[in-house]
């Protein structure tokens, strides 16, 4: 697992397509921005679990 830091307004970029903004830092809470192409899935984990259509079905 790679950890980083990141302050607000800092991106993260996940290969050409995915990106990742620091929107808001709020004591133990970090509120995230996530751009990514509409054929990848961007779940919360405790959705993951909860049977989905693919998506452009």
């Amino acid at each position: 697992m790679l950890v980083l830091s990141r302050k607000k307004s800092e991106k993260i970029r996940l290969g050409d397509s995915i990106e990742i903004t620091v929107v808001r830092v709020c004591g133990n809470k970090v509120r995230l921005g996530i751009q990514a192409p509409p054929d990848v899935a961007v779940v919360r984990e405790e959705l993951q679990k909860v049977e989905r259509p693919p998506a452009g079905s």
